[in-house]
């Protein structure tokens, strides 16, 4: 029996006998939720074996920057004091960093979650209320690598199947949609929260795909969604957040690459990028910041 599976038959079993999950927040923390906190280009990650055909080494890399913006967010409010939740659509790739933070002193626990599926979602977060607690935080960091294997010649919308189009839709449009609906009503109801996306420079305009690119452009939708929220929520305390990742993000399979070995300071920080998450959360609500680009200094930020 598979993980996904094994936690729907358990789910079961518990209702069943009128029983409830064990609460594994058992020191009642904050909790912040991070949608994927493993990363593609992490050491056996799928754009790190894409680009260089195998998996890497990372035992030199700094823990904070293994599992790229994900694993720093997970790893940064852990620290900061939050039980936090890592999802993933398999618990494997996450086994690393949730051994990592608790070696660190801190909790966390982690749920499988399928964005192209309304039934997972609703029953990772069914799982995560039971288990941690209403969410304060959430972090959308979900991406997707589909559109980069496609050779060139093959930019224009004709070449792209439509069951790429429809991984793109569910995880940049779709899937923050309804992760948004199990998570907002509780925070307007409390009357505080974060709600944020981690989102890159392909969401500022619509914008031709190139060669070796994911298919970015529904990511335009989910600048789109942040906006509309931080309209009907920011008035309930909910802070919205869209925060551009403008730039190439360190982790093993990116510091490999030759343009990163080539001029290391267009490289950003994903410990840096937490911090900026962690200070969206903590500003005061007479000045909310609710759009934020991080760009590394030598490149010129996009538009």
């Amino acid at each position: 029996m598979d993980r996904a599976h094994g936690d729907s038959y358990t789910a079961t079993l518990f209702a069943s006998m009128g029983m409830h999950r064990p609460m594994k927040n058992t020191r009642k923390q904050p909790v912040a939720v991070v949608i994927g906190a493993t990363s593609k280009w992490q050491s056996d990650g799928r754009n790190t074996k894409l680009a260089h055909g195998k998996a890497l080494d990372d035992s030199n890399i700094p823990v904070g920057m293994r599992w790229g913006v994900g694993g720093a967010l997970a790893q940064k409010f852990a620290k900061e004091g939050f039980f936090t939740v890592l999802t993933t659509r398999t618990a494997s790739n996450a086994a690393a960093l949730e051994a990592a933070i608790k070696q660190q002193g801190n909790a966390c626990m982690t749920v499988e979650l399928d964005l192209s599926s309304e039934k997972s979602i609703a029953s990772a977060f069914a799982s995560i209320r039971a288990e941690a607690g209403e969410p304060e935080v959430l972090i959308y960091n979900a991406g997707y690598l589909e559109g980069r294997d496609l050779p060139p010649g093959q930019e224009l919308l004709e070449y792209i199947p439509v069951e790429m189009f429809d991984t793109a839709h569910h995880i940049a449009s779709r899937g923050p949609f309804l992760v948004a609906k199990e998570v907002l009503p509780a925070m307007r109801k409390r009357g505080s929260g974060s709600f944020f996306f981690s989102n890159n420079a392909k969401s500022l305009r619509g914008t031709k795909r190139n060669t070796g690119e994911s298919l970015y452009y529904p990511r335009v939708m989910m600048r789109t969604l942040a906006q509309v929220l931080t309209e009907e929520y920011s008035e309930h305390g909910v802070h919205v957040a869209n925060v551009v990742i403008d730039g190439l993000i360190d982790s093993p399979g990116t510091r490999a690459l030759p343009r990163a070995h080539n001029n290391p300071d267009i490289i950003i920080n994903p410990m840096k990028i937490a911090e900026a998450f962690f200070y969206l959360h903590t500003q005061d609500k007479s000045c909310w910041t609710h759009e934020l680009q991080l760009t590394p200094f030598p490149t010129k930020p996009s538009h």
